[in-house]
């Protein structure tokens, strides 16, 4: 794997491909007691700029943990390609974007659309991203890929990189 091969804009590219091409996150973030917590969240907004987000409810325990500590990562992986999102997490009460971003999708976990008080968004603002890219893009390429990593005690060829947002 050559780092340095992949100029930004193109690992950039990788990461909103991904992010775009993923619909459902792991969003982690620290409890109150200092815990690690993972929680799967349908992504809102896929035009990727560097922001995130998620529409939960306000009296969620993750809102309340979110408040207390802000540092999250996001965790996306797609087919054949991953990308892990560092940033910080804020609550938005805006009715107008929950609106804009409410879908059947949502309204299937979400009670009372948009307009429901207790409906609210978490925006991460990111500040780094990772990914990682493996050739081919088909599971048996990718296993064929490893396959002969493995044989030649090598790395399996693919890219990798990380992005400042």
């Amino acid at each position: 794997m050559n780092d340095n091969a992949i100029t930004d804009d193109e690992g950039m590219e990788k990461v909103v491909s991904t992010i775009k091409s993923t619909r459902i996150a792991m969003l982690t973030h620290t409890d109150r007691q200092g815990r690690l917590i993972s929680h799967p969240m349908a992504t809102q907004d896929v035009e990727f700029d560097g922001t995130v987000r998620f529409i939960t409810e306000r009296n969620s325990e993750k809102v309340a943990d979110l408040t207390a500590n802000p540092q999250v990562n996001i965790a996306y992986s797609g087919s054949g390609s991953w990308v892990s999102l560092s940033g910080t997490a804020r609550i938005e009460n805006d009715v107008e974007k929950i609106k804009e971003l409410w879908s059947t999708f949502t309204d299937a976990w979400m009670e009372g659309g948009p307009e429901n008080p207790n409906n609210v968004l978490i925006v991460v603002d990111g500040d780094t991203a990772e990914y990682w890219d493996a050739p081919g893009g088909s599971k048996v390429t990718q296993v064929a890929a490893l396959v002969k990593a493995l044989a030649g005690r090598k790395r399996p060829e693919g890219d990798q990189g990380t992005v400042s947002l």
